[in-house]
């Protein structure tokens, strides 16, 4: 048995141990995917780097776009 079937395996055992299988079925994962995007939101709002995070920086390219687009609509009139 390669490396690769043993991980597939433990993986298998892991999941089928994981709680609600027969009453929910794959929905039973939900919960955990849900408190990963919370933690995935919640580390884009307060990580910085620097003085950065990625709301400052989606809001200046927003704010970058909108400027072009209103400046091209002002030379295209």
């Amino acid at each position: 048995m390669d490396l690769l079937q043993l991980q597939s395996s433990q993986l298998k055992k892991l999941l089928d141990k994981w709680p609600g299988k027969r009453l929910f079925g794959i929905y039973r994962f939900l919960p955990a995917f849900f408190i990963l995007g919370a933690a995935l939101e919640f580390s884009m709002i307060n990580w910085h780097v620097g003085e950065v995070n990625f709301y400052r920086t989606f809001k200046r390219r927003q704010a970058h776009e909108a400027a072009v687009k209103e400046l091209k609509e002002e030379i295209a009139a």
